[in-house]
């Protein structure tokens, strides 16, 4: 393809963006968190239960979890996107995962009733990450994860510089996903990296020597995402003495996901994505920074080999429930952390509401599900019919 100037960006990246979402139903719930909002917008005030004031993810679906590396390189599933994390509902992500999971069942051809039991597994999933106060690693891993987190832990950097940037070479080649810089692009992105905070982050992963050189030695505008796509993005490659790291450089929008109204967050939406994934996911909070760069908030993490999403876009009739269950406690731990005792247990019982004696989904969940899954199917078509 014809690599576009800075100016010719945007129309290119649209066009991009509607092709990725036509793809299939699941890549369109993926792809569009704006139109789970409107829905939760919709709902009259007692719709979902009422949860603690806590840091949610805000677009909590399966490509938004999966395996992190911490600063010591130790892998762990965690939360791992966090462009629409506020102080919220816990709700939220509950339901964004239900619908997630069940796109994707439905995309597998499962039946219906396995849907059904996914979402029991879910509740339990989640329940039990309320009451046990385990590490998700504890837990019992469906086969895609397993397989995720094997990846995950073999990988090195070269790895990451074939996948990325092509070779081991200090160089970021220009092509579908690298594009050319501005001016003004460049000379920031020199000036950013600086910065003493950013310089500390370079310095402090794979324990290199805090008194290293750093110097900013290739960049690019990366296309990458679906929903970021036409934000501003850029992979920024960095000598750290004799050592390179690849940098990702994001920028941070106002959320879309609805916020309590009695609580106090950051104003600037990269300080905030920066607290979010602070208290939701150690393993990726402890290696972000949030900056300003040409009139706009950033957040900024050294990408490790270690760092994946998971790919569930296929669900196996064995592995359904067992997914759900499992991806549900990882969410659940990310929430738990964040209440105390007495918060935990209250918490669950409002889960329970409208659920019966015997073993089914509670009536919130299920009915926001089935909401959701047929507004997002029309819209899934009308996309296609205006832009596939």
């Amino acid at each position: 393809m014809k690599i576009p100037t800075p100016d010719a960006r945007q129309e290119i990246l649209r066009l991009r963006r509607a092709k990725k979402m036509s793809r299939s139903p699941h890549a369109y719930v993926r792809g569009n968190t704006a139109q789970y909002y409107e829905w939760l917008h919709s709902q009259r005030g007692h719709a979902l239960p009422h949860g603690p004031a806590i840091w949610i993810c805000g677009d909590c679906h399966v490509g938004n979890l999966g395996p992190l590396a911490d600063s010591d390189g130790r892998v762990k599933v965690q939360v791992r996107d966090f462009d629409q994390t506020v102080i919220g509902n816990p709700a939220h992500d509950l339901v964004r995962l239900a619908l997630s999971l069940t796109t994707a069942a439905r995309g597998s051809h499962l039946p219906g009733v396995v849907a059904v039991q996914m979402l029991e597994h879910l509740l339990d999933g989640y329940e039990h990450a309320l009451t046990s106060g385990e590490d998700a690693e504890s837990m019992q891993k469906p086969d895609a994860v397993k397989v995720a987190l094997r990846e995950a832990v073999k990988r090195s950097w070269k790895t990451l510089a074939r996948e990325r940037i092509t070779d081991t070479q200090p160089k970021i080649p220009k092509g579908s996903n690298f594009w050319p810089l501005s001016k003004a692009e460049k000379a920031g992105l020199a000036q950013l990296f600086e910065a003493p905070e950013l310089v500390a982050l370079a310095t402090t992963l794979k324990s290199r020597s805090d008194n290293a050189r750093v110097e900013v030695v290739d960049a690019a505008y990366w296309v990458k995402g679906c929903s970021s796509l036409g934000l501003q993005r850029y992979a920024v490659l960095l000598s750290v003495d004799e050592d390179y790291c690849l940098m990702d450089v994001k920028q941070a929008v106002h959320a879309t996901a609805p916020r309590y109204s009695h609580v106090s967050m950051p104003r600037d939406n990269a300080r905030r994505v920066a607290e979010g994934a602070r208290l939701m996911s150690p393993a990726l909070g402890e290696r972000l920074v949030a900056q300003r760069f040409l009139d706009h908030g950033v957040f900024i993490r050294e990408l490790l080999p270690q760092d994946l999403k998971l790919e569930i876009d296929q669900l196996s009739l064995k592995d359904a429930t067992r997914t759900a269950n499992y991806l549900a406690y990882v969410v659940g731990c990310a929430h738990a952390r964040q209440m105390d005792k007495e918060t935990r247990k209250a918490w669950c019982l409002e889960l329970k509401a409208g659920q019966g004696k015997a073993r089914t989904v509670p009536a919130w969940l299920w009915d926001s599900v089935v909401q959701l899954v047929a507004s997002h199917e029309a819209g899934y078509l009308n996309h296609c019919l205006r832009y596939a």
